[in-house]
């Protein structure tokens, strides 16, 4: 593996997740138990697919555009 050629991760945390998408933890959160994003349990950890995200904003700048 070349240090030139970084790994782009599949999925994030929480942490991560809130970050891309431009949003608060809390908020985040109140995302995922509305099920607007996709989630899933990888031993302790809660993660999201980075193709997840980017498909929920996506949806919203479709759904919200002037």
């Amino acid at each position: 593996m070349s240090l030139n050629n970084p790994i782009t991760p599949l999925s994030v945390g929480v942490d991560d997740g809130a970050r891309l998408i431009g949003v608060a933890r809390s908020m985040f959160y109140e995302i995922l138990a509305r099920r607007e994003i996709e989630s899933f349990k990888l031993g302790r950890r809660r993660l999201v697919l980075v193709k997840n995200l980017e498909a929920f904003i996506n949806r919203q700048a479709k759904e919200n555009s002037r």
